[in-house]
């Protein structure tokens, strides 16, 4: 059985070494559960053991999740985030971090001026490219910034980026890299930035959030194919 406080010990652990290799504060960094596909009894171990904040890549997922723990901790939006699925994002979610389109930013806005909130929102950057990914293009940064400071209920507190997959960490360090200078370009020092393979490189390169599951949780068990009717 996985020793989610063990785990979460070795991985804070890790988090201080490198902000320490890089000159930095291991309190400056945001530790993120990434809870997805994680049953509840672990997310309370977890919990219990300190885990700082947590994330989930679908609202359905999170909804059910919320409703049966709570809010002892932040839960943050790390998946795509569907126009359709905003109202009830907020209702769950405590930041977002894949604002990547401007009719994304819109249907927020919307949404948290009828609710009477901010958001607070990451803009996601598609650093490379990838046909696969979210994002917004480096190139088309600019403009969404700037069309979403005039929106009174979002506030955009900083970049998020899934880089390319790598076969080793340090592969990493030039998309992490690029992020920090992207941020620093637009005035921002929040990088959501780093997974379970490569946050070590990404602390040390200015990652202010990290987004960690395996290495917390375990190995996520194999996905489930969908039977008849479930499609």
């Amino acid at each position: 059985m996985t020793d989610i406080r063990a785990n979460l010990e070795r991985v804070r652990e890790r988090v201080a070494k490198a902000a320490e290799r890089a000159g930095r504060r291991p309190a400056d960094v945001l530790l993120i559960g990434v809870s997805k596909t994680v049953e509840v009894a672990r997310i309370r171990q977890a919990i219990e053991a300190g885990v700082e904040a947590l994330g989930e890549n679908r609202v359905q997922e999170a909804r059910d999740k919320v409703v049966e723990i709570g809010r002892p901790v932040p839960w943050h939006l790390i998946g795509h985030l569907q126009t359709n699925k905003v109202r009830d994002a907020l209702e769950l979610f405590d930041v977002v971090h894949s604002l990547d389109r401007l009719d994304l930013a819109k249907e927020l806005d919307k949404r948290a001026r009828a609710r009477g909130r901010t958001v607070a929102a990451l803009v996601e950057v598609n650093l490379a490219g990838e046909a696969s990914k979210g994002g917004v293009s480096p190139d088309g940064l600019g403009a969404l910034l700037d069309a979403v400071a005039a929106m009174s209920a979002v506030s955009v507190r900083g970049l998020m980026a899934i880089p390319p997959e790598a076969k080793e960490p340090d592969d990493s360090r030039v998309w992490f890299r690029a992020l920090r200078k992207l941020g620093e370009r637009y005035g921002f020092s929040e990088l959501s930035m780093g997974m379970s393979g490569d946050f070590e490189v990404a602390i040390e390169e200015g990652a202010t959030m990290v987004r960690v599951g395996t290495a917390i949780f375990g190995p996520r068990p194999p996905r489930r194919e969908p039977g008849p009717g479930e499609r």
